[in-house]
């Protein structure tokens, strides 16, 4: 078990494969070899096998770092940062950092990685995956939950394959890890944890709840947890080995997320029949939450741009027999003419299905698990794989004109659920009592003290 007794310092992936960026630093800066960098502008360019800065003044290297002298003063604010890549909401913007910034020459083009204390990490982490005006309850919980998870991380083999894979000429199973960093600890988006630097922690309460629960982790006997989240689980929470590796973790298993469980519904969720009663119908639970019913809580706990998704807990895509034959054959690569038919295999704990198969009228595959399914059937990313097909309409020879999903949740399901755990912060549950609630087992323990100890 790692159980670092001081804060441990971490690197996180930025960007990378652009041609050149701009970052503007405020506040004393200075390069690696101790040579002062002034405040204002530089453009950061690659020459061959080195990194070149021109601004106020000229500074250039094989790789190229700019360490701010006081980390609460400097800034360092990077222009069109993409974030949401590959999700329905990515786009670019600018962004502003503490700590070390390092630009280095990659083979596709110059990456970027940022240097800094993992408490003044978390801060940005807490505000940028959930807004800093959330509960401080829910802030406290999110706080210990993401430093969990990356100390479970750094605690792993960093030479682990980011994506594990069964591939035949009728199965494709594919599950996704953030191992594959080889070259800093953590990515900045949603494949990772998103981190948007300093620009999102703007909230007082973001710091305090970092601050209040300094270095402590949920533990699980003698490893930490590695401890997952997702925007919504739908009302019930999946087990890990749905997301990921065929192994049971027994603290992400799966919870109804409520006080107690409906008894109109069968269970398990595994059954089709069961999983299809639950998804198109609105079961009671602290995730059931919608801007019609909570617009004032979720615009207070959701980013600004989470909040252009309205349909968190249930959800609806149809598309069209031209659309889904697009879309399958431009993410899978493969031709499957008209489809005739999408047919659950297997199901998770939560309903979300983990093998589906996809019959076109040229080719019939199998694949899982639940990521990749949504990305098969979404130009970006289906909200969860917990959904229920319906064909409709067509004489075709059997082939439908539409096919709708009606679905549960954002997300994996795995872990704590933020909206659910946003819910019962707001109903006034402590952080250790949410925590209890979605990692059930696990207790807390503290690693490492304040900045003094």
């Amino acid at each position: 078990m790692i159980a670092p007794d001081t804060e441990p310092i971490i690197t996180v992936g930025l960007m990378s494969g652009a041609d050149s960026s701009s970052v503007v630093l405020e506040g004393p800066f200075e390069t690696a070899t101790g040579q002062d960098v002034p405040e204002g502008r530089y453009v950061i360019t690659r020459l061959e096998n080195k990194i070149r800065a021109e601004g106020p003044t000229i500074v250039e290297g094989p790789s190229l770092s700019l360490r701010a002298k006081e980390l609460g003063r400097c800034r360092a604010t990077l222009d069109e940062v993409v974030i949401g890549i590959d999700f329905h909401w990515q786009r670019k913007e600018s962004q502003s950092f503490q700590g070390t910034l390092t630009f280095g020459a990659s083979p596709d083009g110059i990456s970027i990685v940022n240097e800094l204390p993992l408490e003044s990490y978390l801060v940005s982490v807490i505000s940028s995956e959930m807004s800093a005006s959330c509960p401080p309850e829910l802030l406290r919980a999110h706080a210990i939950v993401s430093r969990s998870w990356l100390l479970a991380q750094l605690a792993g083999d960093r030479q682990t394959a980011q994506a594990a894979s069964s591939v035949d000429a009728h199965e494709i199973v594919r599950w996704y890890g953030r191992e594959s960093h080889a070259d800093f600890d953590v990515c900045a988006d949603d494949h990772c944890q998103r981190y948007q630097g300093v620009s999102k922690a703007f909230s007082r309460a973001a710091h305090d709840a970092v601050e209040a629960t300094r270095g402590i982790a949920l533990i699980w006997g003698d490893e930490i947890c590695d401890a997952r989240y997702s925007k919504s689980c739908g009302g019930m929470t999946e087990e890990y080995r749905a997301a990921w590796e065929d192994k049971k973790v027994p603290y992400l298993s799966v919870v109804y997320d409520g006080p107690r469980k409906p008894t109109e519904f069968a269970m398990p969720l595994t059954d089709n029949l069961n999983a299809e009663a639950w998804i198109t119908s609105s079961p009671p639970a602290y995730c059931n939450a919608d801007f019609e019913k909570s617009g004032e809580l979720l615009t207070r706990i959701l980013p600004g741009f989470d909040q252009e998704t309205r349909d968190f807990y249930r959800w609806e895509v149809v598309y069209s027999q031209s659309e889904i034959s697009e879309i399958l054959s431009r993410r899978t690569g493969i031709d499957f003419g008209r489809v005739k038919m999408l047919r659950p295999l297997e199901r998770g704990e939560s309903g979300r299905i983990t093998r589906l198969e996809i019959t076109g009228e040229k080719s019939s595959v199998i694949i899982g698990k639940e990521l990749e399914i949504r990305r098969a059937l979404s130009r970006s990313h289906l909200y969860s794989s917990a959904f229920v097909v319906r064909a409709e309409a067509g004489s075709d020879n059997g082939y439908p004109d539409f096919f709708r999903l009606t679905g549960a949740g954002w997300g994996h399901g795995v872990g704590l659920c933020q909206i659910g755990a946003a819910v019962m912060a707001e109903l006034g549950h402590s952080h250790k009592e949410i925590l209890d609630h979605y990692f059930r087992g696990s207790k807390l323990r503290t690693l490492y003290q304040s900045k003094e100890s």
